[in-house]
């Protein structure tokens, strides 16, 4: 894979975020922007595979970073939440600076949910060619619910001692930033949601947190092509999630669902080894080909 060169951008005085961009040999045919999953960042397995598969078209690509993610928490005073948008818009809004050529966003998991809810909000303000969001948890509430069931509790404690991690590295950076007073009594992603996520940001509770920030809220203002992939037997994701109207009526929404791959899975026996890197790229040349 071609080298990376670290982007930071400074989205406002207390938050940077960094990004790793790889260009092509040959002149781009477009810019994809990466975004992970919960507790994620750049350096996911996912995201490196479908970079590869992104450079191989000609693509440039982008491999960003939430908030405090990737080992940035001293470049910022926050940590991300599920739908916070406003700092890809600031990265997309960068890279159109630079480019004419398409930009394309493309989601896991949590980031799915960001990229989703970002298109909708942007409508057709021309930032964005093309979204791909790939397992991602449009109705937060349902999907948090689904990770506490106890046939995902391995996925749960994971996730949860990665915020309870994140929190104290935030303390011992910037003491006052986020109390410890109810850390050690948070049990599941819901609880740490409650008494971190949802207060900070403003959104009182989680269940206030969830039905503001779910994509779901958004996609009947999509306006950008975009490609929805999510597998009827992801365990974190509920598929009947994705049969909600305002996705069956909205045309510029294709539904890619097959019976298996579970969350972020979708592993194939031949090359390139994610098989959604071989559909989404497929998807991205297409529409590329339509923008020129």
């Amino acid at each position: 894979m071609a080298s990376a060169i670290r982007r930071e951008y400074v989205v406002d005085e207390h938050t940077t975020v960094v990004s790793y961009e790889h260009q092509p040999t040959t002149r781009a045919r477009g810019q994809i922007i990466f975004l992970h999953g919960l507790e994620g960042s750049a350096d996911a397995g996912y995201i490196r595979s479908f970079t590869a598969a992104a450079l191989e078209r000609g693509f440039a690509a982008h491999r960003m970073n939430f908030r405090t993610c990737g080992g940035t928490e001293a470049l910022c005073r926050t940590m991300y939440h599920s739908g916070l948008t406003g700092d890809t818009a600031f990265v997309i809004q960068q890279i159109r600076r630079r480019t004419d050529l398409p930009i394309f966003l493309v989601g896991f998991s949590l980031g799915g949910n960001v990229a989703l809810k970002l298109t909708g909000e942007l409508g057709i303000n021309g930032l964005l060619t093309g979204t791909v969001a790939v397992s991602p948890p449009i109705d937060l509430a349902a999907c948090v619910k689904a990770i506490d069931r106890p046939s995902n509790l391995i996925y749960a404690r994971r996730f949860l001692g990665r915020l309870r991690s994140r929190i104290r590295r935030k303390i011992a950076l910037s003491p006052g930033s986020y109390s410890p007073e109810f850390l050690d009594s948070v049990h599941s992603i819901w609880d740490f949601d409650d008494r971190f996520t949802a207060p900070l940001f403003g959104f009182g509770r989680a269940a206030n947190y969830y039905a503001t920030q779910s994509a779901i809220n958004y996609v009947s203002q999509i306006r950008t092509p975009t490609l929805l992939v999510a597998a009827k037997d992801d365990p974190l994701v509920p598929f009947e999630i994705f049969t909600h109207p305002a996705i069956e009526r909205n045309e510029a929404i294709e539904l890619l669902a097959p019976e298996y791959g579970g969350h972020i899975g979708f592993l194939s026996r031949s090359r390139p080894r994610f098989w959604v890197d071989l559909n989404a790229m497929n998807w991205i040349q297409r529409v590329a080909d339509e923008y020129a």
